[in-house]
Order: structure tokens, then C-alpha cells, then sequence
């Protein structure tokens, strides 16, 4: 149930092809190609009459109290949580699990991508589509399975890794955790939760990755700090920006220079996750000078900084899943890097009214730094709405009165108005704002 979604999606496709019978169903189409999995619009008890599941796997935001769930718990039929089925798989194979708020898919797709162009046969399963690896999961032949792992629910603790992989420990996702430090006792379980002598690569340039690293457990295994310079395991110096999108940088491993490595992806965000995934694949057994020419060919995820398609009129459009105050100023700033003599125009849907709430002002100074931002009615995910969660509360907090609302209906009409040529209409957020961008490119080419 949920199929349509990043994850559910790729659980659905690595089951089918270890054999299992697979169906779904969804709220809405799915996202993501299912292949030849059956596949039913919205949720009904009728489902369980039709498919006869032996197991039936939701989605974390279906409800236990669903009535396709009930008739399932009234058959006896087993009933898991998308984590339980896919730990269950992980947790037998020798498992690369990639955690963090922030960077993780990325992070899965640089380290999926390395493991597949060096002959390792990996499964990989990723919260986004892929293309260089075809898709958002591979099912392997070989020992490893690498995986990014959703801490949204605490349900990544169900995992073992062999090596963990935490690219950061920032405070999201407030209506699981309530207070900061439930986050980093979360994250810390979570580093200690790895296998005997597995090991622990982390980022030391996070505070809260930090804090996991002074609380988590030195006796577990090898652990591996990356970060900036040379002073750490894994480190990176002489950054340099590319016009026009890509970095490159130096690598040192425990001071020892190993090399250069160019990214066409942009933005000093992924200099560390290149590091993280580097670092993971040494670990396994694949030299440096392999893995960074194989990252040279890696072009991003989905709805990752994606350029979504240039207007006659010359205004460049694109898209990011950005949607914590961390993630939406790391994408302007790599914006901003590849294209500094272009105005970013933000068109931005908030996502779940609990953020909302707990970082509107956050939020608002971040969305203050482009030359323009529209913003949306919050995507709830499902969520009730609280006191100061709409869009309008951020608004209130503006510093700059630089951000105006809009709905869908309207969108087009005050995007048109507002955009000129040499401009970048930047579409972020969790939720569906991508559309507006593909249907104002749609519309210029009329």
C-alpha cells in the first residue's frame, strides 16, 4: 500500500525480482515505474479479496486503522512496515546503509553508482530515480546491499549495517521528534547499531553529526570522519567551482593526497557526499583512482538541483526536493555558484504543517536571499493544520517583504509576470510544486 512513492517503489521491484508475486496500490499514479507489477487506484478492502497477498507492506503514511488493513488483520494476513520488509533483506547481505536529514540520496546514488561501474554487482535501493543506475533500486548478485535509510519515523534503527553512513543529524521531521536531542540519541542508536566491527563513516563538518560522534560507541569498529582540509580521514581542499555547474577538488585520505576528483554535479554539499561515498567504497575494497573516475560520470538524482529545460526566452527552469531551511539554503547557494550573473526566482511549497511551524522564520530568511520568492499553501503529507504552520506565518516572518503567495490556479499567471529572460525559475519542495515548473516550460514552447 503507498507503492506509488519513492520507496515503496523500489521495495516493490527489488521483491519482484528476488521472485515474489508483487502488486500495489496507491492514492494517487505512481510516481515511478513499476514495470509489470499490477497496479490499483486508491485504497479498498476489495484489494485483499483480489490479490490474496500473503504479506501485506505499507507505506508510512497509511494508517494501521485503514480499512484495507483491518480486513487484512481480520484474514490473519501478515502486516509490515515498508522498513521491517526491507531491513529484512538488508539486513542478511552486507549492508552499506546511508542515513541522514539531509544529502542521503545522493549520497546512496554516488555510492550505488561506484559499486556498479567497478564490477561489485550491488543491490541498491534509493529514494529517488536514478538514471545512471536506471532506475531508484538494483537487484545484485554480489554480497553488498546499499541503502538509503528514511530516520523520519526512528524506523531506520531496524537496520544493521556493515559500514553506516551518516551525512549529517539535523533537527527535522518534529512531529517524531519532539526536541533536538532525540535526533542525535536516534542517530547515535543508530551508529551503534552497525555490526560487530563494522564501520562508521561521518561527517565532521555537521554539529549534530558531531554530537553523534563524541556520544556513539569507539569500541564498535573503525570509524571514519570526512570533512573539509586534511585533517581528517576522508578530506577535501582545493575546491574549485565550475561555470556553468560541476566542481572539482582534491582528495586526501588520513593526510595522504590520492587525488583529483570532478563532479558535474554542483554545490560544496556534494563535495561531502562524494567524500562519504569515496570513503565507503575504500572501505569495501575499491581503490580511489576507480572511484573517482567512475563519479565523473554521475549526473544527479531526480528533483536534485535537476535543470528541468531552458525557455525560449531564455529563463533556465529547475527543480529540488529542498524543503528544510538546511536543504533550500544549500540549493540556492549551489544556484547561485553556477550561475552567478542569472536573478533565481523561487516558486516554494512548504511541506507538512508540523516544519512548517517549527521553522517558519528559518524558512523565511533563507527564502529572503533570492531575488524573488512565491510560496504555496503547505503540502500536508497528511498532516492536520496547527496554530502558525501556513505559508502566511512565513510570510509574516520576512524580513525583506521579498515573498508573496500564490496557489496552483494562479502560479503560471504571477510566474509569467514576474520572469525575464536570463532568469532561473526554481521550483523546491517535497510535494508536487515540481509541476508548475513542467507546465511553465510547457507553456512557452505554445
Amino acid at each position: 500500500m503507498g507503492i506509488g512513492g519513492s520507496g515503496m517503489s523500489a521495495l516493490a521491484l527489488l521483491l519482484e525480482a528476488e521472485g515474489f508475486e508483487v502488486s500495489g496500490c496507491d492514492l494517487h499514479e505512481p510516481h515511478y515505474d513499476l514495470g509489470t507489477i499490477p497496479f490499483q487506484l486508491n485504497h479498498s478492502e476489495r484489494h485483499i479479496d483480489t490479490f490474496k497477498p500473503q504479506a501485506l507492506i505499507l507505506s508510512s503514511a497509511v494508517s494501521r486503522n485503514n480499512p484495507e488493513v483491518l480486513r487484512a488483520k481480520e484474514k490473519g494476513i501478515i502486516i509490515l512496515s515498508r522498513a521491517e520488509a526491507l531491513s529484512t533483506l538488508f539486513n542478511k547481505s552486507q549492508g552499506i546503509g546511508i542515513a541522514g536529514t539531509h544529502g542521503k540520496t545522493t549520497t546512496s546514488s554516488m555510492t550505488g553508482l561506484i559499486f556498479l561501474k567497478a564490477g561489485l554487482k550491488p543491490t541498491v535501493y534509493v529514494g529517488a530515480n536514478v538514471p545512471d543506475i536506471g532506475g531508484n533500486a538494483v537487484l545484485g548478485s554480489g554480497p553488498h546491499f546499499i541503502a538509503e535509510l528514511d530516520e523520519s519515523d526512528g524506523t531506520f534503527e531496524l537496520f544493521s549495517p556493515q559500514v553506516a553512513i551518516i551525512t549529517n543529524a539535523d533537527w527535522d521531521h518534529v512531529d517524531h521528534y519532539h526536541e533536538r536531542n532525540d535526533v542525535i540519541k536516534a542517530f547515535t542508536r543508530f551508529a551503534d547499531g552497525r555490526r560487530e566491527n563494522g564501520t562508521l563513516i561521518i561527517c565532521a563538518e555537521d554539529e549534530g553529526a558531531s554530537e553523534v560522534f563524541g556520544l556513539c560507541s569507539k569500541s564498535r569498529g573503525e570509524i571514519l570522519r570526512y570533512g573539509w582540509g586534511k585533517s581528517f580521514d576522508w578530506g577535501a581542499y582545493d575546491i574549485n567551482k565550475t561555470h556553468g555547474g560541476g566542481i572539482s577538488f582534491r582528495v586526501a585520505r588520513k593526510g595522504k593526497e590520492l587525488g583529483l576528483v570532478e563532479l558535474s554535479v554542483s554545490g560544496e554539499h556534494n563535495v561531502l557526499n562524494a567524500l562519504a561515498a569515496l570513503s565507503a567504497a575504500d572501505v569495501c575494497g575499491t581503490d580511489f583512482s576507480v572511484s573517482a573516475e567512475i563519479l565523473r560520470e554521475f549526473h544527479g538524482s531526480e528533483r536534485r538541483m535537476q535543470v528541468k529545460g531552458l525557455t525560449p526566452d531564455d529563463i533556465l527552469v529547475m527543480d529540488d526536493y529542498a524543503h528544510h531551511p538546511s536543504e533550500i539554503r544549500a540549493t540556492l547557494n549551489a544556484v547561485k555558484g553556477i550561475y552567478p550573473e542569472r536573478r533565481t526566482v523561487v516558486i516554494y511549497q512548504p511541506h507538512r504543517f508540523t516544519r512548517t511551524a517549527k521553522f517558519a522564520g528559518d524558512i523565511a530568511a533563507v527564502l529572503d536571499t533570492a531575488e524573488k520568492s512565491f510560496i504555496l499553501p503547505v503540502y500536508s503529507a497528511g498532516e492536520k493544520e496547527c496554530p502558525h504552520s501556513s505559508s502566511q506565518e512565513i510570510i509574516r516572518l520576512s524580513k525583506k517583504n521579498n515573498i508573496k503567495p500564490v496557489d496552483f490556479s494562479e502560479a503560471l499567471t504571477a510566474l509569467k509576470n514576474e520572469l525575464r529572460s536570463g532568469d532561473i525559475l526554481l521550483t523546491m519542495g517535497a510535494g508536487d510544486v515540481y509541476r508548475i515548473g513542467e507546465k511553465f516550460l510547457a507553456m512557452s514552447h505554445v
